[in-house]
């Protein structure tokens, strides 16, 4: 129950919603007052409701801040949630000298869904998740998952798990089992680079043949859908996504090569994972074709980044480079494919 001004209350029945009307006091006189409804739950988009937990940046775009336009873009409510909030962005090739910024832990994100359990607000379509720096959040997190599918036994849970690039972890090793042991069961698609997708099944990948093995493996631990959206295979880059329609059947394997560009950018990951949520959701039986809009999509706006940066006079390879979101919605909203995915035989 939400109550309104001490006046007026919404009451909640799943996705059925009713108002009850109390009478207040003016001027000895009473009248009737009725509090507005919720309209991500009253009038539900056809695409569905997202509640979003990673990072955020205040200036720049990565996490929350990469992922949240994008879907609203694609037509998702997105409520966001901050795994940690900083003044920027912290990764490697930053022109910053600092950061400034907090941490959220796992008893303060509860309380969050506390509050919005109170008040009838925990029914949503999709979880997504990208950066979480503590084992204590990330337990917090698959409360999370239990308590969203308590209310929608239908919830698509798609994680990203951050784990790190290149060789290097980036959160504390002791996450990578958690991860693999309770994360991955639980999750409905998965999309890790390269180097997480070799955490979590604990082999190499040096070939394609090894990333679709990866695929099968994470499949036969959980997610029916698992995109490796990064693999680098004798100096060709690629994306190896594979789509497990039926649990024990073959999956659908497929792979798009990407061409490289010669700078680094941030929030690449967190944009990718949430354009494969928005297409997947639209093409449930066709993550091929998601995966399609979705590299075209994440292809343009690093286009659109690297000339915008050169229109100013800046070297691109000089440092990292904060990525042209506002200025790539039609590539978001409506992107041309000029990328196409190869099915594996």
């Amino acid at each position: 129950m939400l109550r309104l001004h001490n006046s007026s209350f919404i009451t909640f029945h799943h996705q059925s919603i009713s108002f009850h009307n109390l009478s207040v006091s003016s001027s000895n006189k009473y009248s009737r007052v009725m509090a507005p409804p919720i309209l991500s739950l009253a009038l539900p988009s056809e695409t569905g409701r997202v509640l979003s937990i990673q990072s955020h940046t205040v200036q720049g775009y990565v996490g929350n801040k990469s992922a949240v336009f994008p879907l609203q873009l694609l037509g998702y409510d997105v409520d966001p949630i901050m795994s940690v909030q900083f003044s920027n962005h912290t990764g490697k090739l930053l022109r910053y000298p600092t950061f400034k910024g907090q941490v959220l832990n796992g008893k303060q994100l509860w309380e969050l869904i506390e509050g919005l359990e109170a008040n009838n607000l925990l029914y949503y379509t999709h979880l997504l998740t990208g950066y979480i720096g503590s084992v204590s959040f990330l337990d917090t997190v698959l409360e999370v998952v239990s308590k969203l599918r308590s209310i929608n036994p239908t919830l698509t849970y798609v994680c990203d798990p951050v784990l790190g690039d290149e060789g290097k972890l980036y959160v504390p090793q002791e996450l990578v089992s958690v991860y693999r042991e309770k994360v991955v069961p639980v999750a409905s698609m998965l999309t890790p680079n390269q180097f997480e997708a070799e955490q979590l099944t604990g082999f190499r990948i040096a070939s394609e043949q090894d990333g679709r093995e990866a695929c099968r493996h994470l499949h036969a631990a959980g997610p029916s859908k698992v995109v490796i959206t990064s693999i680098c295979i004798d100096g060709t880059l690629l994306l190896i996504g594979s789509h497990e329609k039926e649990k024990g059947q073959s999956p659908v394997q497929f792979k798009i090569v990407i061409p490289k560009i010669p700078a680094y950018f941030t929030g690449t990951g967190d944009l990718m994972t949430a354009l494969l949520l928005g297409w997947s959701n639209k093409y449930p039986n066709n993550l091929e074709k998601a995966a399609e809009l979705a590299v075209s999509s994440l292809q343009a706006v690093l286009s659109r980044t690297l000339k915008d940066y050169e229109k100013a006079g800046y070297d691109p390879q000089t440092s990292s480079l904060e990525i042209r979101l506002i200025q790539s919605q039609d590539d978001i909203r409506d992107p041309e494919i000029t990328y196409n995915a190869q099915i594996y035989d």
